[in-house]
């Protein structure tokens, strides 16, 4: 690929391979296995597959491969693995370089599953893991020990929004050799600059605007070459958690439009939290694009943009948060994020319910929280549901 290429450009053509036909749209390799010539070449492919050699599709597939090579481009990655899912991603990551006896520390502001991966199985093998407030450097600096393997954090958390400095917290594990993975769902492939600021490790949950229009599970690890190949790729061909040629045709296609629904979606976000701002139904209004956000500086240093997910929380705790989702008419309840459709969820029932009353208070996770994921519908047409809704309370 032309690495002076710009986005919109990577994203429609990079990673792109032909077969003998020259077809346009990128060709659907609906194989689980691969024909060799002779058993010599048989042989010979299993000791060292070629750049363009395929053994099997939970190894490999020229579908999923034009996949993680465009993302890569996009990302800045040297290489990237694609999984079954954001899960298999965020898992797959951590396990495949962990063992008993090593240290991670986490911000404790996480997706559910999140949570559930770090305090239950990762805890489970002997990995010992401690949670600090991503936020805070000094807890950061506190908690990181010489014996630290991997610092792990959502860049913007879920579903607080809360924003954690990549750099600085790279600089710290990075002075005692610990590794720096990140989810980065929130911040997306088009605003990020995780890799560049200091990340070693990049996860996404594909499903959210990769695909952008709620077809597909799917996820993907991005890093180093030497990572991706001998730590990641043995761990998921092994372990089965690899992503399906279909899916990755699906997230192709998602990818050519990601930036222009991506930057609409932030758009829209913007012009919906300013509207809300002040609203005598809301306590808080939460969107790490606007001024009022406690890092707003460091979200523009870090990525330009607030993202496409806003935080509101309503006076009235949990059963005024329902009135106000049961009267949205445009905006779609559900538990997904990152569509083309506009998505709006109640954390502490559905994403975070499992977790105690304590640690959602920790969090900040009030029976009144709504996680809105603004779509590309007009904006005038969102402000307006939103603000009929809120009538509703």
């Amino acid at each position: 690929m032309d690495k002076k290429w710009n986005t919109r450009t990577k994203l429609v053509h990079g990673g792109t391979r032909r077969s003998q036909y020259n077809e346009v749209s990128e060709a659907i390799f609906l194989t689980q296995g691969f024909v060799y010539d002779s058993a010599e070449a048989a042989e010979a492919r299993f000791l060292q597959a070629g750049e363009d050699e395929f053994i099997y599709a939970r190894y490999g597939n020229p579908t999923v491969a034009m996949f993680e090579n465009r993302i890569a481009a996009l990302e800045g990655a040297e290489d990237a693995f694609a999984t079954a899912s954001g899960m298999a991603a965020v898992s797959g990551a951590l396990t495949s370089m962990l063992k008993a006896g090593d240290h991670v520390v986490s911000a404790r502001a996480l997706f559910g599953s999140c949570l559930y991966v770090l305090e239950e199985i990762l805890t489970r093998y002997g990995v010992e893991v401690t949670f600090v407030d991503g936020t805070d450097l000094d807890a950061w600096k506190s908690a990181i020990r010489t014996e630290t393997s991997v610092v792990f954090f959502e860049t913007i958390a879920n579903p607080t929004l809360e924003v954690i400095d990549v750099a600085a917290v790279a600089e710290l594990a990075h002075a005692v050799g610990a590794k720096v993975v990140v989810d980065n769902v929130f911040a997306t492939p088009v605003f990020s600059r995780a890799i560049e600021q200091g990340a070693d490790v990049v996860v996404y949950s594909a499903t959210k605007h990769i695909d952008g229009q709620g077809r597909a599970l799917g996820g993907v690890i991005l890093g180093t070459s030497d990572y991706i190949r001998k730590t990641v790729e043995p761990y998921m061909k092994h372990t089965g958690g690899s992503m399906s040629p279909f899916t990755a045709w699906v997230m192709l296609k998602g990818l050519e439009t990601i930036d222009l629904r991506v930057r609409a979606q932030a758009e829209g976000a913007e012009a919906i939290s300013d509207a809300l701002q002040g609203h005598d139904k809301l306590s808080r209004v939460i969107y790490p694009g606007h001024p009022t956000h406690a890092q707003h500086d460091l979200v523009q240093r870090q990525m330009g943009k607030g993202g496409t997910v806003i935080a509101l929380d309503i006076k009235g705790g949990q059963a005024a948060a329902f009135r106000f989702l049961n009267a949205l008419e445009i905006v779609l309840i559900s538990n997904n994020l990152g569509d083309a459709k506009s998505i709006a969820t109640h954390p502490a029932t559905t994403t975070h319910q499992r977790l105690s009353d304590e640690q959602k208070e920790v969090l900040g996770i009030t029976p009144g929280l709504i996680r809105l994921s603004v779509g590309i519908e007009d904006k005038d047409d969102l402000i307006s549901d939103i603000l009929g809704a809120l009538e509703a309370v």
